[in-house]
């Protein structure tokens, strides 16, 4: 059995980038953004629920769903955005499961299960491991205004909306500490990736 680690992180913590280097060393890499976007494709299941249930008014001109519109439907009406998550979280976590068993196929060794809200959607239990990118928060402020342009009350903002990367910590399995450089990020995901593959003996 392929040792199943579940990657989460918060906005400019650097998830990605330890996503990227997981890639780089032949580690295959599902993720659920991706994976989300592709169930809301025209054809797919959750396609034609949504369409259903929101109506045309959220469709493109090409017919693919316009995020924005759609966004701005459920962003202040909770029934709304419990009506879509519950259309399209089974589909995304149907899509990665069909991923993971392909790649367990394949023979991988280990799964990396990149999931943003995986400790807020409960989603822990998907994982053998689970494996925090975490940055105090005068550096994720810094790195999210520099990397989005945004000013500092929009940043904060957009960090105040996300669950504490010091609770995600708290609840993981190992923290990767983000705050050096990018060798030093390294190493530690390689020492984790030792450790946790030695004791599933993988």
């Amino acid at each position: 059995m392929a040792l199943t680690i579940g990657l989460t992180g918060g906005i400019a913590s650097g998830k990605s980038t330890v996503a990227n280097m997981c890639r780089e060393m032949g580690i295959p890499v599902i993720d659920a953004d991706i994976e989300a976007r592709l169930a809301v494709e025209p054809g797919e299941p959750a396609y034609k629920k949504i369409v259903e249930s929101f109506g045309s008014g959220i469709l493109l001109p090409d017919g693919g769903i316009d995020r924005q519109a759609l966004g701005a439907l459920i962003f202040n009406d909770e029934q709304k955005r419990l009506l879509l998550n519950g259309i399209a979280h089974p589909e995304v976590r149907k899509r990665m499961a069909e991923k993971r068993k392909e790649a367990e196929m394949s023979g991988a060794p280990v799964i990396m299960l990149d999931i943003p809200l995986l400790f807020e959607s409960k989603l822990a239990h998907l994982a053998d491991k689970t494996l925090v990118v975490y940055v105090d928060r005068d550096t994720q402020l810094s790195r999210l205004m520099a990397r989005n342009s945004f000013s500092k009350e929009e940043a904060e903002a957009r960090i105040r909306s996300q669950m504490p990367l010091s609770e995600k910590a708290d609840m993981a399995d190992a923290v990767i500490d983000n705050n050096g450089d990018i060798g030093e990020t390294n190493r530690q995901l390689l020492e984790i990736l030792g450790r946790w593959r030695n004791e599933k003996g993988v």
